[in-house]
């Protein structure tokens, strides 16, 4: 009984070890990344090759074959199905899509909620202005101490003055401009994270952190130095201030998503809402590095308003080609 089993087994795998063997060759230059190395007729015949496999499976497991075979064919048929169904996309490949056309593309499909965070955005610096303007107490409450130092209600012209310019304050100038990007990182982040509580948390951040700008606005306007307290801003903030708009509204598509879910279940609508949301979240990483490095060099090198004005308008600029125009899918005529 025994020499008859192990004789069946022994017939089933010389008639298709030729196959398995060359199902594994195959599965093996592709997980050594040389896929480029293998014929047309390689890989036209890897699915045929792999559905014969776990043929030859389904047939070794109801005969109670070899345990060894059926293991070695468990195995194969794994490796097999990652390469066959999964996706085989270099890292590099996946940068440069992702660059090429998918951030900007993700970024357009949530086009209604970055209009959404871009109001939240504009009412709550409005909002901190006024209160600050109505009532300079407000200032306090709104603005964090570790941001204030100088620039409080009633600080004088020259006292302000030197926080934009020269190296009067330079280095409470680089603790205040380091602690208005760890904030406005740390915004970033809360908004998108936030979102999937109905995107409410995320709006009350973003209302949060520019009322705070609202009111540090009042306090330069009180001595006339408006522009160039924008001037200042505008070479990281630009950058800066687009990532939070983009992660605000990442977290406002997310929560908008799950509480009206359309003809979608809300399991689905989060599911799809989340993977857009997060690729424009990569993004978001992107662009606060790049703000990071504006802050750190390009404030410390540009010292008057109008140099300011034209870097940050220029990356403010790059962002709006890029977002809205690059990436876009090109129509045959006629279609």
């Amino acid at each position: 009984m025994l020499s008859a089993a192990m004789l069946r087994s022994d017939r089933f795998r010389l008639e298709r070890e030729a196959d398995w063997v060359r199902l594994e060759e195959i599965v093996t230059k592709m997980e050594k990344g040389k896929a480029r190395r293998l014929s047309d007729d390689d890989v036209l015949a890897l699915p045929t090759l792999y559905r014969t496999l776990l043929s030859s499976l389904s047939i070794a497991r109801e005969n109670s074959l070899d345990a060894g075979l059926i293991d070695y064919l468990e195995g194969l048929a794994l490796r097999s199905y990652f390469l066959v169904y999964g996706t085989q996309t270099s890292f590099g490949r996946w940068l440069s899509s992702f660059f090429g056309g998918g951030w900007s593309r993700a970024v357009r499909a949530i086009q209604f909620d970055i209009w959404i965070a871009l109001f939240v955005m504009i009412a709550g610096a409005a909002v901190g202005y006024i209160l600050v303007a109505g009532d300079s107490d407000w200032f306090y409450a709104l603005v964090p101490g570790d941001m204030s130092d100088v620039r409080v209600p009633g600080a004088t012209e020259e006292a302000l003055r030197g926080t934009l310019f020269g190296s009067q304050d330079e280095e409470g100038l680089g603790v205040f401009a380091a602690f208005l990007f760890s904030n406005n990182a740390q915004v970033a982040i809360l908004a998108f994270a936030l979102g999937f509580a109905f995107a409410i948390p995320s709006i009350l951040l973003l209302v949060h952190n520019m009322a705070l700008l609202g009111a540090m606005i009042w306090v330069f306007a009180q001595r006339g130095l408006t522009v160039d307290f924008i001037g200042w801003l505008s070479i990281h903030g630009t950058t800066e201030l687009f990532a939070i708009l983009l992660a605000g509204a990442a977290g406002i598509h997310v929560g908008r998503s799950i509480a009206f879910p359309g003809g979608k279940s809300h399991l689905k609508a989060a599911s799809d809402a989340g993977k857009r949301a997060a690729l424009v979240m990569v993004g978001v990483i992107v662009m606060l590095i790049c703000a990071g490095l504006l802050e750190g060099f390009a404030r410390q090198l540009i010292d008057n308003t109008a140099g300011r004005f034209a870097v940050g308008g220029s990356m403010l600029l790059l962002w709006l080609i890029y977002f809205v125009g690059f990436g876009r899918e090109r129509r045959r005529p006629g279609a």
